[in-house]
This record gives C-alpha cells, sequence and structure tokens, in this order.
C-alpha cells in the first residue's frame, strides 16, 4: 500500500494536495491537531506538532511525508505571533527529523516547506536556488531557522527536498479569493507604486511539481516553487483585471496599503514587498509548468 503522510494538511495547500493525490496513493494521513472522521482514502491523526506520540507509527513504511505545518503569516507581526511563526515551524520539523530516526523502515522523501522570503528583497535582480545573497528581516530569520532546522537531519534511505514557496494561486485559498471581489469593485489597480515582483505559482503546478519529485528518485536539496515568469504587482492587477474583464481599477498609493493592512491585521510587507525567483533548478531538470503566465493561471481561476 503506498501511503502519503501531509503534516499540517488542514488548511488550503494541504486540502489541494490531498485532493490531487487521492488517485495515485492508497492512503493518505494528515497530522492534524483536530480529529476528524474517515474521509475516503484520508485519514486524519491527531498531534500537536512538537511531541512524540501514536502518530509516528504512521511514518512507519511511509513513501512520502510533506510537512506544510506554520502558523499562518497573514498577521501581524505581534511578538506572540513571531514567536508562534516560528516555534510551529521548527517544533514540527524537529519532531518529524526525531520520528524518522526511529523508524525501521522510514519514508522513502521527506518534503519539508519553506519560502521565498530567504531571498533578498529586491526590484530587479532575480534569485535562483544557487543565488547566495541573503535577505534580512523576520520572515528570512524564520526561513533560515526553519531550513537550518530540517539541515540537522541526515539520512541515508529518506531523500530530502526543502521547497521554497512563493504565493500560490488557487480558487479556494491563496491571493485570488482575497483580491477578486476588490477587483469586481473597481479596486483592483497597483499597490503602492506597482513595481514590486510578484512570484507566485498556479496551485496545480505546485501539486504537479511534488508528484515530480516522487516519481524523479533522483530529486534532492533545494527547490524554488515557483512559476518561471514572475510579474509587478502592476502587472498582476492588469492580469486579474482582464482576467474578470474589469476595464479600471483604482490604484491603492502605499499609505493606504499600510492603511488597510493595519485594519486587516496584517503586514504591509507582504503586498509591498520585491522579490524576484526563478525556479532553476527544475527547469534544469526537465519540470515544465503547465501555467507558465500569469494570464493562463488567472484564467483557469477567475
Amino acid at each position: 500500500m503506498r501511503k502519503l503522510i501531509l503534516a499540517g494538511g488542514t488548511g488550503f495547500l494541504g486540502s489541494t494536495l490531498s485532493t490531487y493525490f487521492q488517485s495515485q496513493f492508497d492512503e493518505i494521513v494528515i497530522l492534524s491537531r483536530n480529529q476528524a472522521k474517515m474521509k475516503g482514502k484520508v485519514r486524519r491523526i491527531t498531534w500537536d506538532g512538537k511531541t512524540m506520540g501514536s502518530w509516528t507509527e504512521e511514518l512507519e513504511g511511509a513513501d512520502v511525508i510533506v510537512n506544510l505545518t506554520g502558523k499562518n503569516i497573514n498577521c501581524r507581526y505581534t511578538e506572540a505571533n513571531k514567536q508562534e511563526i516560528i516555534s510551529s515551524r521548527i517544533d514540527s520539523t524537529n519532531i518529524i527529523g526525531e520520528a524518522i530516526k526511529k523508524c525501521k523502515t522510514p519514508p522513502g522523501l521527506w518534503i519539508n516547506f519553506s519560502a521565498i522570503a530567504i531571498y533578498k528583497n529586491s526590484l530587479d535582480t532575480a534569485y535562483d536556488e544557487f543565488s547566495t545573497e541573503q535577505g534580512k528581516g523576520f520572515m528570512y530569520d524564520v526561513c533560515k531557522l526553519w531550513e537550518e532546522a530540517f539541515n540537522t537531519f541526515k539520512f541515508s534511505t529518506t531523500r530530502k527536498i526543502t521547497l521554497r514557496v512563493s504565493v500560490v494561486m488557487g480558487k479556494k485559498g491563496g491571493m485570488v479569493p482575497e483580491l477578486l471581489p476588490l477587483v469586481k469593485m473597481g479596486l483592483g489597480g497597483k499597490a503602492g507604486n506597482g513595481k514590486q515582483t510578484v512570484s507566485w505559482i498556479h496551485e496545480m503546478d505546485l501539486c504537479r511539481m511534488i508528484e515530480y519529485f516522487i516519481k524523479n528518485k533522483n530529486t534532492q536539496g533545494i527547490y524554488n516553487a515557483s512559476s518561471p515568469n514572475p510579474v509587478t504587482n502592476s502587472e498582476l492587477m492588469s492580469s486579474f483585471r482582464k482576467a474578470c474583464r474589469i476595464p479600471f481599477g483604482f490604484p491603492t498609493p502605499e499609505p493606504f496599503v499600510k492603511l488597510g493592512a493595519w485594519l486587516m491585521g496584517t503586514e504591509p510587507s507582504l503586498i509591498l514587498d520585491s522579490t524576484k525567483i526563478i525556479p532553476r533548478k527544475s527547469l534544469s531538470e526537465g519540470f515544465t509548468f503547465q501555467y507558465p503566465t500569469i494570464d493562463l493561471c488567472l484564467n483557469s481561476l477567475v
């Protein structure tokens, strides 16, 4: 029996992955803080993301474990939220690693999520998996600690992949359902000066990339889960308007972006920061994107 484990898999990305892979695995186990009844091939097993328990038995003989555990970063960066953002990622990575060490038949592949915030904030320079320039700021620190925790574990039989995930475009989660209502109200103009780069990936290409890693046993190390065609914020909003057949969109000057973020309980940096990322490693190995451009992406989702 083929088994896939999704740690922290109850949110948007976890649901997307479990739906996508149901036809490819005999069993999908979601490690979650909340217990729920079995639905089809999918089972939920209770864990707290930081201590050993009966959930560790699920790893025995599993084919793949994907760890996407972590508090949502779409919040205000108070000290309490910062601590939870960090600890939820580090603790889950450490306890999964320790659990794999105790397995008699460990999983064949461990994919641990990270984020493109590891890269330097830049308007012009494109970064890939081989770039050495370091970022700065809170989210860079989070990614650095997250990846360091993952890298402390060395296994002879478990292949490891760090997946640096960009903004995921999906029907039921990520940026699309958040921006669509604004675009339809005529508020879909550029944010700030509109020059900041948005690196993104379609939800199906994220699933297909993980499928590619599972099938290709020579893949390992760091990969960027991002489209080969990042866009500026102005280009992104223009594509949203085209997909919605909305002819205009009022821009949002930076002070209003900051005010709106404060009112919504989130950080303006999520909108105003610029990170230009290229998935050079997966492209060089032969992976192809089904939705390589933002127009193709949004036309399939809107």
